[in-house]
Parts: structure tokens; sequence; C-alpha cells
């Protein structure tokens, strides 16, 4: 929040002035975003992780679903959403709400399974450049765990949520050094009629032990739909920190908050 309409919240707001049946919607590299392919991935199928995005899970949703249903039987399975399948996918309109109740719940679900561990997990930690040192703390921590760490560091959201999907992770964490910041926040993925639970989850334990680790205080959470945190197919947070002599001077503090929260978000990865 800087009082600027910079790239991302131009964009932002390009996306959100999209419907269904606006525009024609294809595999497009690069990918079609908006609350359009939003609202397309919801009514295609609950299995789809709904962030605004057309990608090939999208499009197989559509040649693998479409067939398969008495009403769409009768469309071409070529992976476009032309105007037949337009008008098919609004009179499911009424089943649109119940399949983003059973997406969360399986999200919630699939976290509940998973191993109440770090030990033999795939982590990313991502950073855009000058937390060379923090992140070098974090993953001597992490590897004491057990954990597999994954470093990401670039400036591009986009490239760093890509290689976190390419990777198989299974939960990503970028840290953000923001020089005028006096506080710790962190943020989680939440768009169109979506938030991620387990993302809230990991963001809420990491922006409060972090502001102790930092003798700061904390500045809350919030969903948001930045590239990195909608890009990856996984939980995934942001952790913003500052000012920068406060966190080099207490960096190997840092980095232990940083692994317990992971830890505890490994034995409660939900509420």
């Amino acid at each position: 929040m800087d009082g600027v309409c910079g790239r991302q919240t131009w964009g932002a707001v390009v996306e959100a002035g999209f419907r269904l049946g606006d525009r024609f919607l294809y595999l497009h590299a690069p990918m079609f975003r908006g609350d359009d392919v939003a609202d397309l991935q919801q009514r295609l199928s609950a299995s789809v992780s709904i962030r605004g995005g057309s990608t090939a899970s999208t499009e197989g949703s559509r040649r693998r679903r479409w067939p398969t249903s008495s009403a769409m039987s009768a469309l071409p399975v070529d992976g476009h959403s032309g105007r037949l399948h337009l008008a098919r996918a609004q009179t499911g309109h009424a089943s649109t709400r119940r399949a983003r109740i059973g997406e969360q719940r399986a999200d919630r679900e699939r976290l509940r399974q998973a191993p109440r561990t770090l030990l033999g997990r795939r982590l990313a930690i991502g950073e855009e450049g000058g937390l060379d040192v923090l992140v070098t703390a974090v993953r001597r921590h992490l590897a004491a765990t057990g954990a597999e760490v994954v470093p990401l560091v670039h400036p591009d959201g986009s490239l760093q949520a890509a290689a976190a999907n390419a990777a198989q992770v299974e939960a990503y964490v970028g840290l953000r050094l923001d020089p005028d910041r006096t506080r710790c926040s962190a943020s989680y993925y939440a768009g169109y009629s979506y938030e991620s639970a387990g993302g809230r989850r990991l963001a809420e334990l990491l922006q409060s032990l972090a502001a102790i680790a930092l003798e700061i205080p904390a500045d809350g959470v919030q969903g948001m739909s930045l590239p990195v945190l909608r890009e990856t197919r996984m939980p995934a947070v942001i952790c913003e920190v500052g000012p920068p002599a406060t966190v080099v001077k207490r960096a190997g503090a840092l980095a232990h908050a940083i692994v317990e929260a992971l830890t505890i978000w490994a034995v409660t990865p939900v509420d």
C-alpha cells in the first residue's frame, strides 16, 4: 500500500473488470488472468484451484469434465471456452457456491492428512534480493529438522511461483525487506471467492513470531492476490520485515522464528 497505481495495482484493476463471456478464453501464453477466468474455473469443477489464471489445469478440466457431463455431451472437446460452452456453463451457476465450499474443504482435508513434522518435507524460501544471509540461516535451521529447502532468489514473483511449482514444494515462504518498515506483516492468498486456509494460518504464525524475534510491533496479516501468492499451488505467504539494521542485527533470531512458525504450522496447518 504505497499510494501509487503501479503495474501490479493496475493489473489487478484490469483483471477485476472482466466478466465471464466478455472475451474468448483458451490456453494461451502468457496465461489469461481475471475474474472471468476464476468464474469459469469455479463453474467447471471444484477440483480446479480458483486463482484466476487460465492454466493447463483449467484446459484439462475443460477437456476431461465437460464431455462426460450430460449437459456438455454435445459440445466440442477442443479446450476452448466458446459461445456454446459459456451458455452451458452459465446454467450451472447454482452449483458455483457449492463447488467453492467443496474446494476449500478439500484443501483443508489435504493439509490435515499431511505429515505432522518437517522431516522429509520440501519447502521453498524465496526473496527478491538482499536477504541472502537470512535465507542461509533459515536453510541451516530447516536442514536440522530434516526438511529439504529450495531457495528462490528473483525479483519477479511469477518466476518464483513457477520455480516453486516445478520443485513441487509443500509450502512457500517469501521474505521481503522494506527499508521504511518498522513493523512486521505477512500476506497470504485471498482472491476471487477463495482464501487459502493453510496460507492464512502460516501467515499468522510467521508475522507473530517474526515480530517477537525482531522486537518490533506486529502489523497483522492480510489476504492479497500478488503473483507469487496466487500462482503457487501450495500454501504460500510473504513476510515483510524491516528496518534493515534490525533485520541484520537479529537475523539469527528471525531465522529461528521462521523455522518455529513452519514447525508449528506442520502440526496444525489449519485452524
